[in-house]
């Protein structure tokens, strides 16, 4: 059963930006760790960023993947329980269909059970 949607996707030249939204309904997920994803060649997906949940002072702990260092993160409102994916410097090997999951706990290296139903992302050279 879906319960993350996916907004923002669209079209955008080479070197543009987009800002991709996952917003959670029928229950929270304010307190797990959301990751961002998209398909690859010969593996089922690729794992881009994610956020984990921190209930303290401290920041989060995040992963990147190193294809997207430097262009992607993913800023989180748990208040609303929204995460984001901003991505910059935008590449035509970019465009793909692109998925919010959410883990199982608060962690970002646990498993993602909660998935999206995709936004499409189209980069132009």
């Amino acid at each position: 059963q879906v319960q993350l949607a996916e907004s923002g996707g669209g079209s955008v030249q080479a070197g543009g930006s987009l800002r991709l939204s996952c917003a959670a309904f029928r229950r929270t997920f304010s307190r797990n760790a959301m990751g961002w994803f998209r398909p690859a060649p010969g593996k089922e997906r690729e794992f881009l960023v994610a956020i984990s949940y921190s209930d303290s002072s401290d920041d989060p702990s995040t992963y990147v993947a190193a294809s997207v260092k430097g262009r992607f993160t993913t800023p989180r409102d748990s208040a609303r329980s929204t995460v984001y994916l901003q991505m910059n410097r935008l590449k035509p090997e970019d465009t793909d269909v692109y998925y919010c999951a959410a883990g199982d706990g608060s962690g970002w290296r646990g498993q993602y059970d909660y998935w999206g139903q995709g936004t499409q992302v189209t980069v132009s050279a």
